[in-house]
């Protein structure tokens, strides 16, 4: 038995954070497609980004995402550059106004969000969990909300710190008029968005909806045409909108994939759910499979408070972290990769995306409950 494969002879079972798992039937039909697309002759690599080719693949890229997480009219699609951390700065640069935007810090991203946008406007602090390690969410009715702020930023999911909001904050319940951002990149697509509270959402694709390359943008109507004179054009919300994402060049090879998994994920079925519900049904099974193994275990713990723990990334301690190495490397013998948790965290992590089939996630608890057993 290799590194490379399960015991069954299978793909292993890829837990990595980002860039992450990605769907097999769409990375066989990418395959399928990677020398001639349909008939063109051509790569989806090799095609011009304004060419009628590509033009077909980004239009219905466009129409499935849209329907997939039932995105409003009058919300603008953006296919755009740069991940989470190059929004970091282009959300203020385009939203800012030259004045005050709140941010509420749970984790390793929120923060990095915040510390980036005191380049461009007053980035305020409004509420933080710092002070118990980033393992609760800050309650919204603490949270101290400017008069003028021109937005909320959230980070909705904390892919490090394995720390997710089980409902987007009501600004409006809270007395703020100020729109609100989140960053859903590690958890876009795994669960419904109540786009009636929010104004842009924004996503890098590498977690859970294609490879990297690709950063998705979701803007209400009414904050375009506002950014700084200091905004490249090419990060000039307004100006990618008005050319339909082909202001410059954009990941076209990104979308192309992503276009394959939005298809994959409209197509799946769990019961009377389709689509983002029926991820959203098999995400919480496989999330409570791992979380219940682990506080049924005193050889594993899991730090974050149960209300708020993600779905997609679950981090987790061994006891005896002397062991850590030798788990790891159990875990890849037994075709469960890139378990090892972010170096600011440490310990454990299984990101359990939708492309994480329930039995990864019972491979690995059955994984751990052997090592626990061999090594207690």
């Amino acid at each position: 038995m290799t590194q490379q494969q399960t015991p069954a002879g299978k793909r292993p079972y890829n837990f990595s954070a980002g860039p992450a798992a990605m769907p097999e039937a769409v990375l066989q039909r990418a395959a399928a497609e990677m020398l001639d697309w349909q008939g063109s002759g051509m790569s989806v690599m090799e095609m011009s980004h304004r060419g009628k080719e590509f033009g077909s693949i980004c239009t219905q890229a466009e129409a499935d995402l849209r329907a997939l997480l039932a995105i409003p009219s009058n919300f603008h699609i953006l296919f755009m550059q740069g991940g989470g951390l190059g929004e970091n700065a282009i959300v203020p640069l385009n939203l800012s106004r030259g004045k005050a935007a709140d941010f509420v810090i749970t984790g390793s991203w929120s923060t990095k969000s915040h510390k980036e946008a005191q380049r461009y406007c007053d980035a305020r602090v409004a509420a933080s969990n710092a002070d118990n390690q980033h393992t609760k969410l800050p309650d919204p009715a603490t949270w101290q909300l400017s008069k003028d702020a021109s937005y909320v930023h959230v980070c909705s999911n904390e892919t490090i710190n394995g720390i997710e909001f089980q409902q987007l904050p009501d600004l409006a319940a809270l007395g703020s008029s100020a729109p609100l951002v989140i960053d859903f990149s590690s958890h876009v697509a795994s669960r419904s968005v109540d786009w009636s509270r929010v104004g842009l959402a924004f996503g890098g694709a590498q977690k859970n909806l294609g490879p990297a390359g690709l950063t998705i943008v979701v803007v209400r109507d009414d904050l375009l045409g506002h950014a700084l004179e200091i905004c490249p054009s090419a990060f000039n919300y307004k100006t990618v909108a008005d050319n339909q994402s082909m202001y410059n060049t954009p990941p076209t090879w990104g979308i192309y994939m992503a276009g394959l998994t939005f298809k994959w994920l409209l197509e799946q079925t769990e019961g009377e759910y389709t689509g983002v519900a029926a991820m959203e049904q098999r995400n919480i099974a496989k999330a409570q499979l791992l979380y219940d193994f682990i506080d049924g275990s005193d050889f594993y713990a899991n730090r974050i408070d149960p209300g708020c723990r993600s779905r997609m990334n679950v981090p987790f301690f061994l006891a005896d972290e002397s062991r850590n190495e030798a788990f790891l490397a159990g875990a890849r013998e037994a075709g469960l990769l890139q378990l090892k948790g972010h170096k600011s965290v440490g310990g454990m992590r299984a990101s359990i995306y939708n492309a994480m089939p329930l039995a990864g996630v019972q491979a690995l608890v059955a994984y751990m409950r052997e090592f626990e057993r061999s090594h207690a």
